[in-house]
């Protein structure tokens, strides 16, 4: 195979295959990304043999042909490498990159041991502007669990009923939730879909305004669009009744400023670290005092102005899960909706259009 394609292409067409590789694994051509240069232009091709992510860029190719190379490798030439355009040939069992005085040799790997995207017959779908998925995917993501033990806990959930589509995402410690209601977008569907694909899904090249389709059967998800193309199983098992999680009902609030409140606990964090990341509020009349201690360093206090509705109450939180949810919630203005110390609170924006919301769950005082 012989094909010369820019730089920039390529740099952009790996990203997006790059990120369904595995780095651990035992099968050495699931670290590759697999390139087949035909007429029409340069596919790159990503596997962990649960996730495939394929992207086309234009190329002059000259031979046609196909190999595997080490993913990291490759990625961290490319992105090494000046702009230019960048001539790929398999030369025997080595593969060469060349640009200017620039020439890289890697070992090749066979092609045809790398896994091929399955066929899919899709039998439910999903029709988003690409903002409004992206919008939904960072408002939830960021509560995904990564414990391995639970891999139900390590995907998004999403439901759709004809009318309103939720997405939720927890590890049982927080939990995000994000709904848009719109009618005719698509089908009845319930699916968990892994975090890592809802990744991959959010950084294709894609225009706010254009639309994403996803595709769904019984155990996969795809997205096409034409120059990009993300399969991904499913994971299976009982996501967790998540609307029991959910106070349904509260009886003091905070309203503050969404900025302040986050500089505040992340000068807070300095400190909080080293104690498990607990950062205590309590509420003081037209005020949150804010404090964060460690047995070795010292103690820190911040104060955050508030509107309070009988909030004079003392709640610990993982400072860290308050900065995640306030990075995640649109507006200016945020609401801690809580009843007892004891007890989870929800964080929301005063304003919002779509019904998205933190439930975070209490720590001890300490």
């Amino acid at each position: 195979m012989k094909a010369t394609v820019t730089r920039k292409d390529l740099s952009t067409a790996l990203g997006i295959a790059a990120a369904a590789s595995s780095v651990r694994t035992a099968l050495p051509v699931l670290s590759s990304i697999r390139l087949e240069a035909k007429e029409g232009g340069l596919t790159l091709l990503g596997c962990d043999g649960e996730m495939w992510a394929q992207a086309v860029c234009a190329a002059n190719v000259s031979d046609t042909g196909s190999v595997c190379v080490q993913q990291k490798l490759l990625s961290d030439i490319v992105n090494q490498l000046p702009e230019g355009e960048v001539a790929i040939s398999l030369e025997g069992t080595q593969v060469y990159l060349r640009l200017g005085m620039s020439e890289w040799k890697l070992v090749a790997f066979p092609a045809d041991e790398f896994p091929p995207i399955p066929a899919m017959e899709v039998s439910g779908s999903l029709n988003l502007k690409s903002n409004q998925l992206n919008r939904a995917i960072s408002a939830v993501s960021y509560a995904v669990s990564d414990d391995s033990s639970r891999p139900v806990l390590n995907g998004v959930m999403c439901s759709y009923d004809g009318s309103v589509l939720t997405l939720v995402a927890t590890d049982t410690h927080r939990m995000a939730v994000h709904k848009i209601n719109q009618e005719g977008i698509g089908t009845s569907i319930t699916a968990i879909v892994p975090e890592k694909a809802l990744r991959i899904i959010k950084n294709l090249n894609l225009g706010d305004d254009d639309v994403v389709s996803l595709g769904f059967d019984e155990a996969r998800l795809i997205v096409d669009i034409g120059e990009a193309k993300v399969v991904s199983q499913l994971l299976s098992g009982q996501y967790p009744n998540w609307e029991r999680v959910v106070p349904s009902e509260y009886t003091r609030t905070w309203t503050m400023d969404r900025g302040e409140l986050y500089d505040n606990v992340k000068r807070a964090m300095i400190l909080a670290r080293d104690n498990a990341n607990r950062i205590r509020f309590r509420g003081d009349g037209d005020k949150v005092v804010i404090s964060a201690r460690s047995e070795d360093k010292g103690e820190a206090k911040e104060e955050v102005t508030i509107i309070s509705k009988n909030g004079d109450v003392e709640i610990a939180f993982n400072g860290k899960y308050v900065m995640d949810a306030l990075q995640a919630l649109d507006g200016e203005g945020i609401r801690a909706e809580m009843t007892e110390s004891s007890r989870p609170a929800v964080l929301r924006p005063t304003e919002s259009t779509d019904e998205t919301f933190c439930v975070v769950m209490p720590m001890a005082i300490g």
